[in-house]
């Protein structure tokens, strides 16, 4: 199938057709992390549960990245700079070995946090649109009207290690109060979580990579060369039996952009840079 490729760097303003204003989201501040997570608890299901009791091993299948949530709160006497507390929630499979080293598979939710301080800006303007949900406003959407937002990118966590941790024969201090967990990712397990009075606990060690930026929405001015008018046509599917989905499927050509973006970019010669352009008109 064939690519159609409608954008591309340009830097010879003569082809500008007018000056238009856009509106778009401004990255105030940013910044990377690689985290490595030592013996984050996992909150296995009932049944889970009662097979981990029973566990004298563990390893863990798979890590999941069921969402992440970002809160943005300003840093009092310090104009500008925010503090954005991220929660992680994963979803944990694992195999543990019980009577006779019998295989056994159980899995819960990791709930991992983490605070990052950036700088967002200052702004006065509170911003509100039509995608707000205020049918049912709370305390957090109505005072995040002023704040910048967060943006965080992330991908499914890196499993490193488990292991099983005894309740009963250990000094250490176990009666850490549990997360306040959404019940939209409650209704992600078949059953219900055990937050507390478990004999023995899974513990996870799980790398994880993350970026995350604060926004601002902002007003540009850019030039613009043309409309981006699609030139291929939309192909109807409608009648597609399961039989023939594979061929359409085999036609598509694998996405290389969406895992390379940029590589077909061209490299522009000095000469035609912008840093020779003065006025709009490349100078020699």
């Amino acid at each position: 199938m064939a690519e159609n490729n409608q954008f591309s760097t340009a830097c010879d303003l003569s082809g500008v057709r007018e000056a238009v204003c856009v509106h778009a989201n401004k990255v105030m501040d940013a910044c990377r992390d690689k985290d490595c997570i030592e013996d984050l608890r996992v909150y296995l299901t009932r049944d889970s549960q009662a097979l981990l009791d029973r566990a004298n091993g563990a390893r863990v299948q798979s890590a999941e990245l069921l969402f992440a949530d970002p809160v943005v709160e300003a840093v009092p006497y310090n104009a500008g700079s925010f503090t954005v507390t991220v929660t992680f929630y994963y979803k944990i499979i694992a195999t543990v070995t019980i009577e006779g080293n019998r295989p056994a598979t159980v899995y819960g939710l990791a709930v991992f946090s983490k605070q990052v301080l950036l700088y967002g800006g200052e702004g006065s303007a509170k911003v509100y649109t039509s995608r707000d949900n205020f049918c049912a406003p709370d305390r957090r959407n109505i005072c995040s009207c002023g704040l910048p937002t967060a943006i965080i990118e992330v991908v499914d966590p890196m499993v490193l290690a488990a292991k099983i941790l005894n309740i009963t024969n250990c000094p250490c201090n176990t009666d850490v109060e549990a997360p306040n967990i959404p019940n939209a990712l409650l209704a992600c397990f078949d059953d219900d979580l055990v937050l507390n009075g478990e004999k023995q606990r899974l513990l996870v060690t799980i790398g994880q990579f993350s970026i995350l930026r604060l926004e601002r929405d902002t007003q540009l001015l850019m030039p613009c060369y043309d409309y981006c008018i699609p030139t291929k046509e939309c192909g109807d599917v409608s009648g597609i039996s399961p039989a023939t989905a594979c061929d359409v499927f085999a036609q598509v050509d694998f996405p290389i952009d969406s895992f390379f973006p940029g590589r077909k970019e061209t490299c522009t010669p000095p000469s035609s840079s912008c840093n020779h352009c003065a006025n709009g008109y490349k100078t020699t």
